[in-house]
């Protein structure tokens, strides 16, 4: 096991090696699963069987319980170009005298960097189409998605594994657009003592927003920690079911030629895979490193939204 950070300086970010496009289309078919699930619009969440969950809930031994959620963000900054909106819609002087009663208004577009949040398999179309193969053009339009909502996803119950690469390298955190390679997965669950496994969601903590506190915002858009795509091959081969961490999952700047979001076309579009961005890691940082393990059950629950590419979301470790 690791010990905790010591505060050494991170390393410099480098988010290499580049890949041609016509590398990530080879690459994009051979993790492909598509004409693999029914129904198709859970994509790799068909791979959580109820074996699945009762294994997951044996990992609850504390019962320590850890949110991911980051607070819901009405302030602009360059990490957060399209505020949250909250406001008051009841001060308890609308309705007859007793009892008085408040109320509020939230709403969001959510799929920025200002949202914890789920991106479904309708979010994210390469050439033209959506996961299993749907054309983007036939089945989303003005009234939603037709095919891969967030509604046909339901509640995730099972296995999540923390990949903490700040605690792996006794860092505070990984600097914006510094690339987490496939030998460096392999080293974390060395070093974190940890497998991830068929059905397992896997989450990758950068240290962003102890950075984000210690430092100052940033447009992550510009630079952020994340997957290269060479650690795609390796995440595929082990049949996981969700993916994501304290960025959007992909290193920024990308790696990839003429693609901005390299790691969203091959977890959404070619394997089925959903995401969870920007999820604050912190305290389940903590909590694992107290507990000494960094597996977990994990709970995700996205709003039941038809029609929608995803959901705001505050998804739940146990320990």
């Amino acid at each position: 096991m690791t010990s905790s950070p010591t505060h050494s300086p991170p390393p410099p970010p480098d988010n290499g090696p580049r890949m041609s496009r016509e590398d990530f289309d080879s690459l994009f078919d051979s993790v492909r699963t598509w004409d693999t699930w029914s129904p198709a619009d859970r994509g790799a969440w068909n791979r959580v069987t109820p074996a699945h969950v009762q294994r997951a809930t044996a990992l609850v031994r504390s019962g320590v319980t850890v949110p991911m959620a980051l607070p819901w963000n009405t302030v602009p900054g360059p990490d957060n170009g399209k505020p949250a909106l909250h406001y008051m819609s009841d001060l308890g002087d609308v309705e007859a005298p007793e009892p008085s009663c408040h109320k509020d208004f939230i709403a969001v577009d959510y799929h920025g960097k200002g949202v914890s949040h789920l991106d479904a398999l309708s979010h994210i179309a390469y050439r033209g189409q959506l996961y299993d193969g749907r054309t983007a053009r036939e089945v989303v339009d003005a009234a939603g998605a037709h095919f891969g909502a967030v509604s046909e996803l339901g509640p995730l119950v099972t296995k999540g594994v923390l990949i903490d690469m700040p605690a792996v390298l006794g860092t505070d955190w990984l600097e914006p657009g510094t690339a987490v390679h496939a030998e460096d997965v392999l080293a974390a669950e060395k070093a974190l003592g940890v497998t991830i496994a068929e059905g397992d969601a896997v989450l990758l903590r950068s240290g962003h927003f102890r950075r984000r506190a210690e430092l100052g915002a940033w447009n992550p858009d510009n630079a952020s920690a994340g997957f290269h795509v060479d650690a795609v091959p390796l995440l595929a081969e082990r049949g996981i079911s969700l993916l994501g961490g304290d960025g959007d999952s992909d290193v920024r700047p990308s790696p990839v030629d003429g693609l901005h979001s390299p790691v969203h076309a091959l977890a959404l579009t070619a394997m089925g895979v959903p995401l969870l961005d920007n999820l604050d890691l912190e305290a389940l940082s903590a909590a694992c490193a107290a507990a000494g393990r960094y597996e977990f059950l994990l709970v995700v629950a996205p709003l039941n939204v038809p029609g929608g590419t995803g959901s705001p979301v505050n998804p739940v470790a146990v320990l």
